[in-house]
């Protein structure tokens, strides 16, 4: 065994790649229907470097690999996201709000609870940034160095749980999510027979209904052909109209123009074919469907965008990425044309877009340490959460000038799915390496117990709030309570059980970068106190 931990600690890649292939061999195991995937990374570094210690043995990696990956994580989630974010952000404003109470109220039980068990402030405030398992938060618990040490063994004790228990409130999240109403609505295509008499117009349609539909056939009362519809078009009755959009706002748009009709025109690809088409030509990512005019350069229309797994109606304010599949439907003969306009080429979901990639990593660093003062209180955001929010903005950008400022979709997940195993790995021999000794003070039973009041406290806190007062979906909920927490294990952990649904994401970049502000500065309270 120690010869074995000899070559770990001295191939600190070796050790990496070890912990992050055997870590997701584990994480594949369910337990009751239940997996851990790419979590059980952390929670066999953690193991492996406690059993080093047991041995005399000090397996680690230079902390730099857990700041690469956590940014690496942080920044792909951010350009995901993006677009969805700044959308539900004028909604987010209570949800962000009762999450700042929340952790008014676990600094006050915190407080109380540990000046009664007699510890210190230091290690009160460690524990706190353990329960939530935040290293910022950590950092700013402490004013000297003996005030770094007591909170490290504090947060090293309180982490664990810190972590396993807030999985299990996202678990509640996900058991009643299974009912959400807030599910995205299938794409659907739809061939309605037009009955109005009043000759609606195409484009004023589109208005109408928010430019949530596209319109991609039309075939006039007793012809044969079928054309591309323009927003000048008007309907007149009888008209044969295929709709795309969202089930729900296709079905009222059949009711509202007509009836159903037994004839799908996009059966017939005489007149007009489709085909899906990868976005691989950096100059048409970054741009809306609208500032392409598909219809006025080819006579053609997009139906649809598939967005990794995720099928997204082509509305005209959708901002295309690389590695999109568009669905365009268009005369048979031109076809070829709009491939070669859009690039369709498989390069298009692997680029990672390294100017972009660079840029936005070091803005983000460089914004998640710059040093914010309030009086006494000094302290930065941190990378992760300064990535975090670059990459939010990039991805909400999604062009400046010639410079696509996104990401392809998948190429973020693979960069996500890395920077997550770089991080759990790191991150895990750092607390495992200190867990031993955390133990061996005669305070760990407070300190543990403290932690774990803490952890429930912030659980049960954001589940019901959030649940109960805001009505939030629990799908969308998991996402909320891992970036709370700020813990991309209880992300990962969500990812696995909804097979990476948007809405979990989503909920984790919308409260992240305000609950690491937030965290810290409790933190920074909870130690001057």
């Amino acid at each position: 065994m120690e010869a074995f931990f000899h070559l770990l600690e001295d191939n600190a890649v070796l050790l990496l790649f070890f912990l992050i292939g055997l870590g997701m061999l584990l994480g594949k195991i369910k337990i009751l229907g239940i997996s851990l995937g790419s979590a059980m990374v952390l929670f066999l570094a953690i193991f492996l470097a406690a059993l080093a210690n047991y041995y005399g043995q000090n397996i680690t990696v230079h902390k730099e690999f857990s700041t690469i990956g956590l940014c690496l994580f942080a920044f792909a989630i951010g350009i995901n996201s993006g677009p969805s974010f700044f959308a539900s952000l004028r909604t987010a404003v209570k949800t962000i709000s009762l999450m700042l109470i929340v952790y008014v109220i676990v600094g006050c039980v915190a407080i109380f609870l540990g000046k009664s068990f007699g510890l210190e402030s230091s290690k009160i405030a460690g524990t706190f940034a353990g329960a939530l398992t935040n290293t910022p938060a950590l950092e700013a618990a402490a004013t000297d160095h003996a005030s770094l040490a007591d909170a490290t063994v504090a947060y090293s004790i309180a982490y664990l749980f810190g972590v396993l228990g807030m999985m299990m409130f996202a678990a509640a999240a996900l058991n009643y999510g299974k009912n959400d109403t807030d599910t995205p609505a299938k794409i659907i295509t739809e061939t309605v027979c037009i009955e109005r008499e009043d000759n609606p117009r195409i484009g004023d349609l589109l208005l109408e209904y928010g430019e949530q539909l596209s319109f991609s056939r039309l075939q006039r009362a007793g012809e044969v052909i079928i054309d591309t519809p323009y927003r000048s078009d008007h309907l007149n009755k009888d008209d044969l109209l295929t709709i795309v959009g969202s089930e729900n706002i296709v079905k009222q748009a059949v009711l509202d123009l007509g009836h159903k009709s037994s004839h799908k025109l996009q059966e017939d690809r005489k007149y007009l074919d489709f085909r899906r088409i990868t976005i691989s030509d950096p100059r048409r990512a970054g741009k809306t469907i609208s500032e392409l005019h598909l219809t006025h350069k080819f006579d053609a229309v997009a139906s649809r965008v598939r967005r990794g797994d995720i099928e997204l109606p082509a509305t005209p304010d959708l901002v295309l990425q690389l590695g999109d599949r568009i669905r365009i439907v268009a005369p048979a003969g031109r076809i070829k044309e709009i491939s070669q306009f859009f690039g369709d080429s498989s390069r298009g979901f692997s680029s990672i877009n390294p100017i972009a990639l660079g840029i936005g990593m070091v803005l983000g660093m460089l914004i998640g340490s710059y040093p914010i003062s309030f009086g006494k209180i000094s302290f930065s955001i941190g990378m992760a959460a300064g990535v975090l929010i670059v990459g939010l903005i990039m991805g909400r950008i999604g062009r400046i000038y010639r410079l696509v400022t996104a990401l392809p979709y998948t190429a973020c997940s693979v960069l996500s799915e890395l920077g997550l195993l770089l991080f759990f790995a790191a991150t895990g021999l750092s607390a495992g390496n200190q867990i031993l000794n955390a133990f061996s003070g005669d305070e760990w039973w407070k300190i543990l117990l403290l932690g774990v009041v803490i952890t429930c406290t912030q659980g049960m806190g954001m589940y019901l709030l959030m649940r109960y007062v805001l009505r939030i979906g629990g799908t969308k909920l998991s996402g909320i309570i891992a970036g709370a927490q700020t813990q991309p294990a209880v992300l990962a952990y969500c990812n696995n059980r909804t097979n990476s649904d948007p809405r979990v994401a989503l909920g984790y970049a919308l409260v992240y970068p305000a609950a690491m502000v937030g965290k810290i500065l409790t933190a920074k309270f909870i130690g001057i106190c």
